[in-house]
């Protein structure tokens, strides 16, 4: 399998303390990881050294085959929380049209192209708020919100698709729907997802990277509750997501 993120003894140390060390991970084309851990274990830190938006201490990061700067058109990402104020006046559509800046068709100042247009409209489809395309940001529910910032990250059409957790603000319904469009488009990209609910992302992920500064990676049926108890540091408990069961530290 063609690997689209390598990434070989890479360590990172903010302000002298050490947040990574030493890890190696390897996501195949076509892969859906999970990358999971307690609060400050580093998983956000992690997807900046891998979008390059952070250069590791030492190590060697490689997305399809080169330095990440140098694959950021490939890459779509969806941060942990929205940088822009929700009454920030803006349409969902052009909230999705910013991803088009760059990576996308647009070369001239003072507007968007018709391709950026449309490809605007296929992602807005995609991520089912095409309907709500017209409203101000500031009008949708979290699910919408998160949504729409698929969408922007789906415009520029990305080979690679990084969410850092998408799902932390939405109910449990609306979190079955948008893995169920991750799903989707796994077929057709690769994805990694940071997520705090182990046991319900193991039913759509292949793999499962636990970070607690260092990295060890499962296959999904090897997620038990004595895995999830090293890497919390903690006891775990059994609790019921309605019909199906997940493991929580607690």
């Amino acid at each position: 399998m063609t690997a689209v993120i390598e990434l070989n003894e890479v360590s990172f140390t903010y302000t002298g303390q050490l947040v990574l060390e030493d890890i190696d991970l390897t996501v195949g084309d076509g892969e859906f990881l999970g990358l999971v851990g307690p609060n400050a274990s580093g998983k956000s830190t992690l997807l900046k050294v891998i979008l390059g938006l952070l250069r590791p201490t030492r190590g060697r990061v490689r997305v399809f085959g080169r330095p990440p700067s140098e694959s950021r058109k490939a890459i779509g990402y969806v941060p942990q929380f929205a940088t822009f104020r929700r009454d920030f006046p803006i349409s969902v559509t052009d909230m999705v049209l910013l991803g088009r800046l760059g990576g996308g068709a647009t070369r001239n100042l003072g507007g968007y192209r018709a391709a950026d247009r449309r490809a605007a409209a296929e992602a807005m489809a995609e991520a089912q708020v095409f309907d709500v395309r017209t409203r101000p940001i500031g009008t949708l529910s979290g699910g919408q919100l998160q949504r729409a910032l698929v969408a922007r990250a789906l415009v520029s059409n990305p080979r690679l698709l990084i969410l850092d957790e998408p799902t932390a603000n939405i109910d449990v319904m609306a979190e079955e729907d948008i893995f169920g469009l991750f799903r989707r488009l796994n077929e057709r990209m690769t994805i990694v997802v940071v997520s705090h609910d182990v046991g319900f992302i193991t039913k759509y992920v292949h793999r499962v990277a636990c970070l607690n500064r260092t990295l060890v990676c499962h296959q999904t049926g090897a997620i038990t509750g004595e895995v999830i108890e090293q890497l919390y540091g903690m006891p775990v408990r059994l609790i019921d997501h309605g019909h199906q069961s997940g493991v929580h530290p607690g």
